[in-house]
């Protein structure tokens, strides 16, 4: 599903808002420090991959492959 698609979580920037939990319960989660932690992004599929990314309030998220980071299309 995911095309080798890794995610990348800025914790720094992280604001522990679960917006991302909620899009892509099976690739997010939250630490106990608050911040979202990636799990399997194969767990969800791209396009959900990108209502997560997009619906991050501070952008802390980002989509990355082959060591690249992705660009949405379209």
């Amino acid at each position: 599903m995911s095309n080798g698609i890794e995610i990348h979580i800025d914790t720094e920037a992280c604001m522990g808002s679960g917006n991302c939990v909620y899009w892509a319960p099976g690739s997010f989660d939250l630490a106990d420090e608050g911040h979202a932690v990636p799990l399997d992004p194969s767990a969800t599929e791209e396009g959900r991959l990108w209502v997560a990314v997009e619906g991050c309030p501070v952008g802390a998220i980002s989509l990355w492959r082959d060591g690249r980071p992705l660009v949405k299309e379209g």
